[in-house]
């Protein structure tokens, strides 16, 4: 999910309030709040639970809530945070792996940390986020299952790349029913939802929810070969435009589209706004819009 903010750099709640909704009109199956396209570090601790538990409220239990909850400090005060995120009645509180250890520990010092988080946060159900930021720890298919083998691992977002890691982790893992990978990589999202993933946890959904939605329902259909081939094209085609000076253009995007939340960014490297910029969105609104009439897909903006 985004964070809309008003124009003085506060958390928009009337805009996050209708964000919500348009990513539950649209189809989305879960929320992933409290994320890197949220913005996560650069909102304060109780910033990140206050809006959780408004996006938990909007979703009203139409559809689960996942949240990130491990930043700076200790396990133990990580520990802590997590149980207070767990509070604000997510389904599952999200470990970002690439804050659990440093970036030169091994996989076993990896591993330790994680098994002692487990311990102290006692029954809470956790996922994985291999964020980019502050840097990319990807983990193994062996060293994933280990951890969903505990039962306490029920959702992972996969930003390998790699569809080979991502087949192996699904084959892995396919035994345990409450366990999901979401992958982020649009570029094999067909292969990767035929080789057992439970959804698409990208930025792209925050361009074209209903279209991600249409792609997760479909993908398997014989009679829609070729339209899921065209929308695995655009995809694949749109990729940088949708990466570059993100996440303002996705809010400009919504905005132009309809949405009432503005494109202030608290990041610094949000991106700008130039002339060039809306004008390659624009473009890219334009080419879905042809799209989506091609697919009958109805606009939720």
């Amino acid at each position: 999910m985004l964070t809309p903010f008003k124009d003085n750099g506060e958390i928009d709640y009337r805009g996050l309030t209708e964000l919500t909704a348009f990513y539950l009109k649209a189809g989305a199956s879960g929320l992933f709040a409290n994320c890197l396209s949220s913005e996560m570090f650069e909102l304060s601790p109780a910033e990140m639970l206050q809006m959780v538990r408004h996006i938990v409220q909007v979703a009203d239990g139409s559809v689960p809530v996942v949240a990130t909850g491990t930043f700076a400090g200790s396990i133990a005060q990580q520990a802590a945070f997590v149980k207070q995120v767990y509070d604000q009645g997510v389904e599952a509180v999200i470990v970002t792996t690439g804050l659990m250890a440093g970036e030169h520990a091994s996989e076993a010092e990896f591993n330790q940390c994680i098994f002692e988080l487990l311990d102290l946060t006692e029954d809470v159900p956790l996922g994985f986020y291999e964020c980019p930021v502050p840097f990319k720890r990807v983990l193994s298919p062996a060293q994933l299952c280990l951890f969903v083998e505990t039962g306490r691992v029920i959702y992972h977002k996969d930003t390998s790349l790699d569809i080979g890691q991502v087949r192996k982790k699904n084959e892995l893992t396919a035994r345990f029913e409450k366990f999901g990978l979401y992958d982020a990589y649009m570029e094999h999202a067909v292969d990767s939802l035929g080789s057992g993933s439970a959804g698409l946890s990208c930025i792209q959904g925050n361009f074209f929810p209903e279209l991600v939605v249409w792609l997760c329902k479909n993908y398997h259909v014989p009679e829609l070969k070729a339209e899921v081939n065209l929308v695995q094209q655009f995809f694949t085609d749109e990729m940088d435009v949708m990466h570059q000076n993100y996440p303002i253009i996705a809010k400009y995007y919504l905005q132009s589209q309809g949405l009432g939340i503005s494109t202030f960014t608290r990041r610094a490297a949000g991106g700008v706004l130039t002339a060039a910029v809306i004008q390659a969105v624009d473009a890219l609104g334009g080419r879905y819009k042809r799209l989506k009439k091609q697919l009958d897909i109805v606009s939720v903006l």
